[in-house]
């Protein structure tokens, strides 16, 4: 069985590209590498280098494939709100042109790497993916776009999709040819921020004053290699004409200060942190509610904090 891997240059790609392959799937990625790396690409997966706005690549890209991971676009919420012309066209554009592609190729089944994002604030937490979804940024309204296309594909032409909604992705995975770390020009994710804080560069705590029992923020994370995992379960589980949304988390929050203290014990010495304001528009509390993961997928994620530490600072050869 082939898989069509759309951004799998990329750090969460790259990741479900080796998995894949070590389960015996065939795999052909198809990246720009515009934020993606070529050399994340292993030899074994057939390795088209375009955009998804080209129809006349991604028509090449599916050639042979049962099923796509549609991991690619444009993901960085302050980027997207300045640029929120370019992530409509990347994000929702390009997936139209690939499942336009798609419809042509007969081929009926997606997994979209969605996100927690689509929520914008949320009233009551753990968020159901029942709850409103209401978008802060054009980042999150492109993924809510994507996910209604999706419904809207499945109810007209019979495509059988899931979408599934990350909170906070981290980790690293170990290939056969190494670590494939995070590896981004402008870094927003607080473990690779936090394990690179010098004196010199302290890592910003927003907010020391939350209601919660340490009063920083709390919230969810998952390692990247659960994740895979569960976007190949989900690959077993699509069923025809249904567009399904599943929450993907830890089912548990982790305080900024967890978070800090764990790193601290991966690197073996304190991490320095400097306390400041909070920053607008940030909730106190973001937890995911994974039992929908577990009923529809047969998903649990088995790697807690700390193993999500510890192999980013392997990755980033800091242990």
């Amino acid at each position: 069985m082939r898989i069509l891997v759309t951004g799998g240059a990329g750090y969460i790609g790259a990741t479900a590209v080796d998995i894949l392959l070590t389960q015996g799937f065939d795999v052909t990625v198809l990246d720009d590498c515009s934020t993606g790396h070529a050399d994340s690409v292993p030899s074994q997966a057939r390795f088209i280098e375009g955009s998804l706005l080209d129809a006349h690549t991604v028509r090449e890209a599916l050639t042979g494939a049962s099923a796509v991971l549609h991991f690619a676009g444009k993901s960085l919420v302050g980027e997207s709100v300045v640029k929120p012309d370019l992530y409509h066209e990347v994000n929702v554009h390009g997936t139209r042109i690939l499942l336009e592609e798609m419809r042509t190729a007969a081929i009926q089944r997606i997994v979209f790497s969605s996100s927690a994002a689509t929520y914008g604030e949320p009233v009551t937490t753990p968020i159901l993916e029942s709850a409103a979804t209401s978008p802060t940024n054009p980042y999150g309204e492109t993924k809510l776009a994507v996910d209604n296309i999706l419904t809207q594909e499945g109810q007209l032409h019979g495509l059988g999709a899931i979408s599934l909604r990350y909170f906070n992705v981290a980790g690293a995975h170990k290939s056969q040819r190494g670590w494939l770390p995070e590896r981004h020009d402008t870094e927003t994710h607080l473990i690779p921020n936090v394990l690179r804080s010098t004196p010199d560069k302290p890592v910003k705590i927003f907010g020391t004053d939350w209601s919660t029992v340490d009063g920083t923020c709390i919230r969810d994370y998952v390692h990247v290699v659960d994740l895979i995992d569960a976007h190949i379960s989900a690959l077993q589980k699509i069923q025809l004409g249904s567009h399904e949304v599943i929450n993907l988390g830890s089912g548990r929050g982790y305080s900024v200060r967890e978070v800090l203290s764990a790193a601290s014990s991966a690197l073996g010495h304190q991490i320095p942190a400097q306390d400041s304001s909070r920053r607008s528009g940030d909730p106190a509390v973001l937890l995911a509610d994974i039992k929908k993961a577990s009923t529809y997928l047969g998903w649990t994620p088995t790697r807690d904090l700390l193993a999500m530490v510890t192999d980013t600072a392997a990755s980033f050869q800091l242990s």
